[in-house]
């Protein structure tokens, strides 16, 4: 139960850029239990993480560059969870792993956008 206060203090890693620096970043969240497993985070608990991550960036720049930086979710995309994960409001893309070894997978996910 210390997710989000571990991922803050991993965000806090940002705290010297410039806005102008930050606006240039993309970030990807993967839970570290997802790493190499095949199981995703429920969709909820992705947002639910993106929604704190953006929190913590206004928190460390402003509402603004939280609003825009762009934030992916790198936990297990696959095709048949892809649309549920893209359909989240805070959910901006994805860092697909071992799927973009199979081409068909890959472009299954893609057009989940």
């Amino acid at each position: 139960n210390q997710h989000f206060n571990i991922v803050e203090a991993q965000l806090g890693a940002l705290k010297g850029l410039s806005n102008d620096e930050i606006s240039k970043c993309i970030i990807a969240y993967e839970p570290v239990w997802a790493i190499g497993t095949g199981v995703t985070a429920s969709s909820a608990q992705a947002n639910e993480m993106h929604i704190h991550i953006r929190k913590v960036i206004s928190g460390l720049f402003n509402d603004g560059v939280a609003q825009n930086i762009s934030i992916l979710y790198g936990g297990s995309v696959k095709p048949d969870n892809a649309q549920e994960l893209f359909a989240q409001s805070d959910i901006d893309g994805a860092l697909i792993g071992g799927a973009a070894l199979a081409s068909r997978d890959f472009i299954n996910i893609a057009k989940s956008f």
